[in-house]
């Protein structure tokens, strides 16, 4: 199977007491486009080259970004509007991809903020792309996040993505696009934050096996340098049988994601285990201690599909040795019956001569 992976670069820079976003860059040969915002008067701070913007309940707006080609041929942009989510890193995106959104989120950034579906900048010209935006008319605490993605659109793309689901090789295809992050709110109260363990349970990543712990921000702010702490043991007994701990997860305002536990190429033994999770993040701190049962099919199911497992072939090599052995004995006995033979004609040879 042919993967995609998108090396996003985001225009924003930004290191504060609420929120901090993660740059990916990547070289200006690799654009044929280049994009800057135009940042209205209620920005919060205008020193960002983001959107972060004071509204009002049901206000509209039209906001603005400058795209530049300096290429000789027309460049071609499907504009994506997407909330903000975490992905199972721990790390905010936002652009368009395959998370669902959170249960607590009330209002999708996509919902709220429109724009053209397609666009065309001219060869050696400039296109100015604008996004309406209009505000819910009930008013709100704490922030709305997402962004948009502006990824050159190329010819027989679609072709491409068939040919990824039928073709069995894997190999990466990359591709840049830029992102700028909207982030939407209409007032500075302070929100306490709040997260919550939702599930557990056995999955795979990559083709790996993990317990996967879903975590939800429910709260529409954006929980920084989050460390999580976490081990699983059989239940009812203390011995550790896996553990993980990270530092520096950022989670998007009212999202989720699944922390994966690896279980470092074991199989996972259908059960009943125990979950201990410590999360800290803005001077505060969860504790959790949850117990979640392995079904016998599902974990034999997971661990056929780990390509980590050391398979077991065990009773191969008793189904080999046994065949030979039945060879070796089949031999024997022919080996037998003929010297067996052989001496009969012999003592029969022997009495014709002597008479």
């Amino acid at each position: 199977m042919k993967k995609k992976s998108i090396f996003i670069l985001l225009l924003v820079s930004c290191l504060s007491i609420i929120f901090t976003f993660t740059i990916l860059k990547a070289s200006a040969a690799e654009f044929n486009f280049a994009v800057e915002t135009v940042i209205p008067k209620n920005q919060v701070d205008k020193k960002k080259t983001y959107f972060d913007l004071m509204m009002k309940p049901g206000q509209k707006q039209v906001l603005e970004i400058n795209l530049r080609n300096d290429t000789e041929n027309d460049v071609k942009i499907n504009p994506l509007i997407h909330s903000a989510t975490t992905n199972l890193n721990g790390v905010v995106e936002y652009g368009e991809n395959d998370i669902e959104s959170d249960s607590t989120l009330l209002y999708k950034m996509e919902d709220i903020v429109k724009t053209e579906e397609e666009i065309i900048i001219p060869a050696k010209g400039n296109y100015k792309l604008k996004m309406d935006v209009v505000m819910p008319k009930e008013d709100f605490d704490g922030v709305l996040a997402g962004g948009i993605i502006l990824q050159e659109k190329t010819e027989g793309t679609g072709d491409k993505q068939k040919e990824n689901e039928n073709n069995k090789g894997l190999s990466i295809e990359n591709e840049f696009a830029y992102v700028v992050a909207i982030l939407l709110r209409e007032n500075e109260n302070g929100i306490k934050p709040e997260i919550q363990l939702n599930d557990v349970f056995p999955d795979q990543i990559n083709a790996r096996n993990v317990i996967n712990a879903n975590i939800q921000n429910i709260m529409p702010m954006y929980m920084n340098q989050m460390t999580v702490k976490a081990k699983v043991t059989k239940k009812g007994d203390s011995q550790v049988l896996y553990e993980s701990n990270k530092e520096g997860i950022q989670m998007a305002p009212n999202s989720n994601f699944d922390y994966p536990i690896s279980l470092h190429g074991e199989r996972l033994q259908a059960g009943e285990y125990t979950l201990e999770m410590t999360a800290a993040s803005m001077g505060e701190e969860w504790h959790w201690k949850r117990n979640f049962k392995i079904d016998g099919g599902l974990a034999k199911k997971l661990n056929d599909s780990d390509v980590s497992i050391q398979k077991d072939y065990t009773w191969l090599y008793v189904i080999i040795g046994s065949i030979v052995i039945l060879l070796a004995l089949i031999l024997c006995v022919i080996f037998m019956r003929r010297k067996k033979k052989e001496n009969d004609e012999n003592k029969e040879q022997i009495a014709c001569a002597e008479e």
